[in-house]
């Protein structure tokens, strides 16, 4: 550990300085990491706070998975400088801003009770909003702590290791998420992963517990088709949320897909939330083989975090699930 001049302080005052930037550094890098996994779940959380009725802030609802992208890899950035003792003059200036920025959601939010999970650990950890509050509350007393006594926070490493280190981080945490969300979370958290059984996962188990699928639907004109599809023993779900936002490329990779799936004995059918105009008009322009049902925009979006992509089921169990990019490499 390096050493540069500065007032003397109590050994127990330096102790705790290391002990907070080692809680303060390790908690950003691990709610950054979590995010990092499924930035496409932050974006939706921050147009959720966007939204009409909470901040009113609709304008914004475009940017959102650029500020998710910005927050997430700025948060592991300066989680490793504080960690390893990079610049801490400037980046304990950094981490107030965003930790004051983070604690008024998280206030908003529990005292307002607008939007009931923040998302501060991505879906890996659920905290309620005052939970999360007071995170943020205890994460800015240590933070402003540190600052008070920034001059007693020493590298751990010489120089050239430490900036090595904390660009990496930001370098790579930039390449993770530009490849998640081209594909897939790299751990799915979400209650439709690879191997749930979704008939299972909507059963109430008398803990007072809402079931972990409460909300899915798959209804054409006349009626809620789900129980039938999830009793089929195969069938493929070619999901898009919002026909109007998809990634109209990914139409001839899904069509390419859900031929090859009828080849294979599989039903296939098509999952948005959008209107049936807009159903016609995309199903028409890439002469879709499947027709659409109706589900719910937040549940086709906690189900796969790709507009379009594909989720296998075999009896209701799910398979497997690939973004529209991938769809060549499905698991039938």
């Amino acid at each position: 550990m390096s050493r540069r001049k500065n007032n003397a302080v109590h050994p127990l005052t330096l102790a705790l300085v290391n002990i907070s930037r080692i809680i303060v550094g390790l908690l950003f890098i691990f709610s950054g990491v979590v995010k990092l996994i499924d930035p496409k779940g932050s974006q939706y959380k921050f147009e959720e706070y966007f939204s009409a009725g909470v901040l009113n802030l609709e304008s914004l609802v475009p940017y959102a998975l650029y500020l998710s992208i910005f927050l997430i890899v700025l948060e592991i950035y300066l989680g490793f400088a504080v960690l390893l003792g990079y610049r801490a003059k400037a980046i304990l200036k950094y981490l107030l801003l965003l930790i004051l920025f983070f604690l008024f959601l998280t206030w908003y939010s529990a005292y307002f009770n607008k939007v009931t999970d923040c998302g501060c650990f991505g879906d890996a950890i659920k905290l309620t909003p005052w939970q999360s509050f007071y995170k943020d509350l205890i994460l800015t007393i240590l933070i402003v702590f540190l600052y008070r006594y920034k001059e007693n926070i020493y590298p751990f490493f010489n120089k050239k290791t430490v900036i090595f280190i904390t660009v990496s981080s930001f370098i790579l945490s930039i390449f993770i998420a530009v490849f998640v969300i081209r594909h897939l979370p790299l751990k799915d958290f979400r209650a439709y992963k690879i191997g749930t059984d979704i008939r299972e996962g909507m059963q109430y188990k008398g803990d007072g517990k809402i079931p972990p699928i409460h909300d899915l639907m798959l209804e054409d004109e006349q009626n809620d088709l789900l129980d039938t599809i999830l009793k089929m023993d195969k069938v493929m779900l070619v999901i898009a949320s919002s026909l109007e936002k998809s990634e109209f490329t990914g139409f001839t990779e899904v069509k390419n897909a859900a031929i090859q799936a009828k080849k294979k004995g599989y039903k296939v059918y098509g999952a948005t939330a959008s209107f049936s105009e807009i159903i016609q008009i995309t199903s028409k322009k890439y002469d879709l083989p499947f027709e659409f049902l109706f589900c719910d925009a937040t549940t086709l979006k906690t189900m796969i975090r790709a507009n379009p992509g594909v989720i296998l089921l075999k009896k209701g169990v799910i398979t497997d699930k690939k973004a529209w990019r991938d769809v060549e490499n499905l698991n039938y």
